[in-house]
């Protein structure tokens, strides 16, 4: 029963660091891609500025807005990328091993419980059946026992 109890809790505490990695990697997934946006929205006004002022001039700074604005979204893209390539499960990998072996090891303890479960279940139909043959194998061999002393 305490091997249960032991898988028990291993079980849980996997579970608790699993979901708090999770979260963490949720949690910084979420703020590249509010900083991603944030450099986006730049890049964009950047972007019409450029627009503009390259119609109403056809030479001078609105080539350099246009630089800065494609440059503010490829560092948008980038912080994008990056976050959308995150993943907890990597840095899970050794916590899930050790939770899947507390569940196996638990399984396999309910299977013996049951099997002994079974056993007795056995024995109680057969002494049932025949109450006194049952009890006169016991007795009989307690008797043949405290002969040979």
């Amino acid at each position: 029963m305490r091997r249960v109890h032991n898988n028990l809790l291993v079980i849980l505490r996997a579970e608790r660091m699993i979901a708090r990695r999770h979260v963490t990697v949720l949690r910084n997934q979420t703020g590249l891609l509010l900083f991603a946006g944030f450099v986006a929205t730049i890049g964009l006004v950047m972007l019409n500025l450029a627009a503009y002022q390259a119609l109403s001039t056809v030479m001078g700074s609105q080539y350099a807005a246009l630089i800065v604005a494609l440059v503010n979204l490829g560092i948008a893209g980038g912080l994008a990328w990056a976050a959308m390539r995150m993943s907890a499960d990597r840095d899970l990998t050794a916590i899930t091993e050790l939770r899947d072996l507390a569940i196996a090891d638990l399984e396999a303890e309910v299977d013996e419980v049951a099997d002994e479960a079974q056993q007795i279940a056995g024995n109680l139909r057969r002494i049932v059946r025949d109450p006194l043959g049952s009890v006169a194998a016991a007795v009989l061999g307690t008797i043949l026992g405290a002969r040979k002393r």
